[in-house]
C-alpha cells in the first residue's frame, strides 16, 4: 500500500517563489511505485490550495488564475486520520478532498522553514519530515544558531546582533560600536533569511547606514560581522538525525559578485535554468579543495548538524579564509534549495532515494514521539471547589 505524502510548498515568505520551485521538484521525484504525492500549495497569504494546476510549474506563471482553478482546503485530524478538507465546507456532497499519512515541508524562510509550519503539524500529530520546531526555529535564527555552535566548540564568526526598536533610539552608537569592536569590511544581513536576502558589505560609514536599512527592510533583526575579503564559499549537505547522519560531496558556489546573491542562486541560469532552483545555479561540484580541508568541512557539517538536533536533509554553508586557510560555518538551512538533492547525486545517492531516507526518519520520529508521556489520565478540576472562579488562587499550597 503506498505511503499518501502531502508535499506543502510556498507561505508568506520572501522566498515563496523559490519554495514552489523545490516543492514541485520533490513532488516529481518521488518514487511513483511507493508513494501518491499531492502537491499542496501554500498561498501568500498562507491558504492552502490543492488541485491539477498545483503540481503544474507553468500555473505559477498566473498565481490568480491558479488560485481561481484550485480549491482552498484545511488539514484536519479526524481520529487517526489526516483529511485535507474543502474550505468552505458546502453542505451537500463529501468534504474531504483526500487524506495524506505524512506531510513533507519543502518551504524557505520566515513564517514557514522557522518552526511556524511545524508547530502546526506537530500540534495536529501528523508525521511530518524535515527539522522538528526547535532546530528549525535556532537553524533560522542566524544568532541563536552561531551561539549554540560556538557552545559546542563549532568555529563561527564573531558577530553582533542589532535590534531595530533598539538602533532608531541609539543608531550612532550601534555605528561606532560595530567600527570598534567590528571594524571594516563588515557582512551585514538579516538574521532570520535564507537565499542570501537583504545582504550587503560595507567598507566605510556611509555604506554600513545603507547596508543596515536595507536589512531592516527584511527583518526586525539583523546581524554584523567581519566581512572575509579573501573568501571561499564551500556548500555541504548532511542526511540523517541525532543519532546517524552522513555527508554528502561538497560543492564551491560561483558567484557574481563579492557575497553570492539572490541572482546568483536562482535567476542567472536565464530562461532555460528557470525552474531549476539551486540545482540550476553555478557551481564547481566536486569542490576543489584538499583530502584534509574536504573531510574538515564534511566532519564539521555532521557536527552542526547534529548539534542543533537535525532532522531529514540540510545545508551547511561554510567560509573558508584564503589568507590562513582558516574554516567557518556561516549558516545553515534547515530546508535547503531543491533540497540540494544535487549534491547527494555527487556521491551516488538518488533524488528518490534521498527522499525515501527522509520518509523513513519522519515515521521513525514519530514512533519514538508515540513513546513519550505528554499527559496524565487525571483530572483536577473534577475534584476542585471553584467557590467564584478564582482560578489558581483558589488553590492550596
Amino acid at each position: 500500500m503506498k505511503i499518501k505524502v502531502g508535499v506543502f510548498f510556498g507561505g508568506n515568505s520572501v522566498e515563496h517563489e523559490v519554495s514552489v520551485i523545490s516543492g514541485l521538484q520533490a513532488v516529481h521525484a518521488f518514487s511513483a511505485d511507493k508513494y501518491e504525492v499531492i502537491p499542496i500549495y501554500i498561498s501568500k497569504s498562507n491558504q492552502m490550495y490543492v488541485g491539477e494546476l498545483v503540481g503544474k510549474i507553468e500555473a505559477y506563471k498566473d498565481i490568480n488564475t491558479l488560485i481561481k482553478g484550485s480549491r482552498e482546503v484545511l488539514l484536519v485530524r479526524e481520529g487517526n486520520k489526516f483529511n485535507l478538507i474543502y474550505y468552505p465546507v458546502k453542505k451537500f456532497g463529501n468534504p474531504v478532498y483526500t487524506s495524506i499519512d505524512l506531510a513533507f515541508p519543502v518551504v524557505h524562510g520566515t513564517n514557514v522553514e522557522d518552526g511556524t509550519l511545524q508547530g502546526y503539524f506537530k500540534h495536529l500529530q501528523i508525521p511530518f519530515a524535515g527539522c522538528d520546531v526547535l532546530a528549525s526555529a535556532v537553524g533560522m535564527d542566524k544568532y541563536v544558531m552561531k551561539a549554540v555552535l560556538k557552545a559546542q566548540g563549532i568555529p563561527v564568526l564573531d558577530c553582533m546582533r542589532i535590534f531595530h526598536k533598539d538602533y532608531i533610539k541609539n543608531q550612532e552608537d550601534f555605528i561606532q560600536r560595530i567600527e570598534n569592536e567590528i571594524n571594516y569590511p563588515v557582512i551585514v544581513k538579516p538574521v532570520n533569511l535564507g537565499s542570501s536576502v537583504g545582504i550587503k558589505i560595507a567598507r566605510d560609514r556611509e555604506a554600513l547606514y545603507e547596508a543596515i536599512e536595507y536589512a531592516f527592510q527584511f527583518a526586525k533583526g539583523i546581524l554584523v560581522e567581519k566581512a572575509i575579503t579573501s573568501l571561499r564559499e564551500i556548500n555541504c549537505s548532511v542526511l540523517g538525525d541525532s543519532e546517524e547522519a552522513i555527508a554528502s560531496e561538497c560543492e564551491e558556489p560561483i558567484n557574481s559578485d563579492e557575497i553570492l546573491s539572490y541572482q546568483d542562486k536562482y535567476v542567472s541560469g536565464g530562461k532555460q535554468e528557470g525552474s531549476k532552483g539551486m540545482s540550476g545555479a553555478k557551481r564547481i561540484l566536486p569542490a576543489q579543495l584538499t583530502k584534509e580541508q574536504r573531510e574538515t568541512i564534511r566532519e564539521l557539517a555532521v557536527k552542526t548538524f547534529k548539534a542543533l538536533d537535525c532532522n531529514g536533509v540540510a545545508r551547511i554553508d561554510f567560509m573558508i579564509n584564503k589568507d590562513n586557510d582558516n574554516i567557518y560555518v556561516n549558516e545553515i538551512n534547515t530546508i535547503p534549495g531543491s533540497l540540494a538533492f544535487y549534491l547527494w547525486e555527487a556521491v551516488g545517492i538518488s533524488f528518490a532515494q534521498m527522499l525515501d531516507r527522509m520518509v523513513e526518519l519522519a515515521l521513525k520520529r514519530d514512533r519514538e514521539n508515540k513513546d513519550i508521556v505528554y499527559s496524565f489520565d487525571s483530572n483536577i478540576l473534577a475534584s476542585m471547589s471553584f467557590g467564584g472562579a478564582k482560578g489558581a488562587k483558589g488553590i492550596k499550597r
